[in-house]
């Protein structure tokens, strides 16, 4: 394959593959997007899949199935003489022990095994700072793109980040353009050196480069999340699709769960539709889309469906064996029993970034419980720092490192009622995104509506427990607050924490040993929710 990498800009790289140009030009993608680091098969609530349910067929995903899939779709279309270019739309990075371990190492080799084409960068691609995505781009045989990152000031990245690639397939020039979700410095670590400019307007100056070198035929490759690839879809011409990722969203035309249709059309300026596809999340889906061009370099056909990956595709033998040797380093913390659950506990996206759910409330109540006799009254934490469920029946550490993978501790600051209020409306200013700021407490309960626009007063009313009651927020008091150190820092865009809040201490115990001492303590866990948070309508 020839490739030609181009930067920020304007840049792009071109790769060459077999085949020769028809009239009417066809091309598959097999595509994934988030797998946050399920290395290994996952079960239904999208956590590593237990030997006991491995046995009873209950497994998805996992490298190995990812890798079998995809050479056998390589496979038959190849006997068919169509051409096929296998991408990723980004956050391969964080979301398990492999990557707590690993730090991306595995995730790269087992890329290269696969053989992917094209890589979109997410925003966890950061969570090690520049140096993590460094060392990644340097492990892989494949470009990895972002065209609406400037990385000029950050030495470790300039260079080293094309916004795009071109591939030659079947004797056609096709252009992957790549952008990221522009709030990536507030939910992630990209540091100073990295900044993040509008995919819009990084989009319509690559789209017209490549027309004016005569390449027409351009895939918008995102991780920004469906909402944006349609506001992006609608805004700027001269793009034939778009393969995203970052919401994790299943569209699908036989699943009636789904989302939306595959692919999902929206009308681009010119009045054109333009195909968007996605294929939910943790290597549970292989997306695979076929468009087909005129002569004339149109669209005019756009077909597929997701397929799942369950336990009718037989993992990859050699991918499943180097799985399992690098998992053995890890089985003994995994294994450890630390409690059990009464019923399953929900750690879903579509509940915690959303509403009150049954794993925000485990987290934040074993916050408030650790830190009682400190003066601190409330828990927040942000419903995407939570990754995962957990089944019913005993609990592992590996569990709970599964829900949280990101190395926290727990912070405890001071901060007035006027501010909490601040935190939290920016904590539902995304909800329509499925953000991950929304917050989830404890020791606190509130209204909010969706009614009103981000910012602009979503929250209605606020209440904290005092002296075994519930009293409105004083705007004026002083209140004791526990956190992550994410969010203290102002991560997920609760700046006012970091701006605003007093005698704040982030070296606390790591928020994953705090729940599992929490679930320890209360021998048979039960899950639950009681209205803490209440939308109205």
């Amino acid at each position: 394959m020839r490739h030609m990498l181009f930067g920020a800009t304007a840049a792009f790289a071109v790769l060459a593959m077999g085949g020769a140009a028809l009239a009417d030009y066809s091309i598959t993608i097999l595509h994934t997007n988030d797998l946050h680091s399920r290395i290994e098969q996952i079960n239904k609530f999208d956590s590593t899949c237990s030997a006991d349910e491995n046995q009873k067929g209950e497994c998805f995903g996992g490298v190995a199935r990812v890798k079998a899939k995809i050479d056998e779709r390589r496979k038959a279309l190849a006997a068919e003489g169509k051409n096929v270019i296998v991408l990723d739309a980004g956050d391969q990075f964080q979301g398990s022990l492999f990557y707590t371990t690993y730090k991306g190492k595995d995730t790269a080799e087992f890329m290269n095994m696969i053989g992917y084409d094209a890589m979109a960068v997410g925003n966890h691609e950061f969570d090690d700072g520049p140096q993590g995505l460094a060392d990644f781009i340097g492990q892989v045989r494949f470009p990895v793109i972002s065209g609406n990152t400037d990385v000029t000031g950050e030495p470790l990245l300039n260079g080293k980040l094309p916004g795009a690639v071109v591939l030659e397939v079947g004797g056609e020039k096709i252009a992957v353009v790549a952008t990221l979700a522009e709030d990536t410095g507030e939910t992630s670590s990209p540091g100073k050196g990295v900044r993040f400019i509008a995919s819009e307007d990084y989009l319509k100056g690559a789209v017209d480069a490549f027309e004016l070198a005569g390449i027409t035929k351009i895939i918008a490759l995102t991780h920004v999340g469906l909402p944006r690839d349609m506001e992006i879809a609608a805004r700027v011409a001269g793009i034939d699709a778009i393969v995203g990722g970052h919401s994790h969203t299943l569209l699908s035309n036989t699943n009636d769960k789904a989302a939306g249709p595959y692919p999902t059309l929206v009308k681009n300026p010119a009045g054109q539709d333009v195909p968007i596809v996605q294929a939910y999340a943790y290597s549970k889906y292989l997306g695979e889309i076929e468009l087909t061009f005129d002569d004339a370099g149109t669209l005019v056909s756009a077909k597929g469906e997701p397929i799942l990956l369950d336990k009718s595709v037989e993992p990859d033998a050699a991918v499943a064996a180097r799985v399992a040797e690098l998992a053995k380093p890890l089985e003994e913390l995994r294994a450890k029993v630390i409690g059990s659950a009464a019923a399953a506990i929900d750690g879903s996206r579509d509940t915690c970034r959303s509403t009150e759910c049954q794993m925000g409330n485990l987290i934040t109540d074993a916050m408030l419980d650790r830190v009682k006799g400190q003066g601190v009254q409330i828990a927040i934490q942000n419903g995407g720092g939570a990754r995962a469920s957990i089944d019913a029946g005993e609990v592992t550490m590996g569990e709970v490192l599964t829900v949280l993978p990101f190395q926290n501790t727990l912070a405890t600051f001071q901060v007035k009622g006027s501010d909490i209020v601040a935190a939290l409306e920016n904590g539902v200013s995304k909800v329509e995104e499925a953000a991950g700021r929304f917050p989830q407490v404890s020791g606190l309960r509130f209204k909010w509506t969706r009614a009103k626009p981000a910012g602009e007063g979503r929250i209605i009313t606020v209440e904290v427990m005092e002296n075994g009651a519930w009293t409105p927020i004083d705007p004026d008091k002083v209140y004791g607050v526990a956190t992550n150190n994410y969010m203290r820092a102002g991560g997920d865009g609760y700046g006012v924490f970091a701006k605003a809040g007093m005698n704040a201490y982030d070296f606390g115990p790591g928020l994953d040993q705090v729940v599992a001492d929490f679930i320890a303590a209360s021998k048979d866990y039960t899950p639950y929710t009681d209205g803490r948070i209440t939308e109205v309508k």
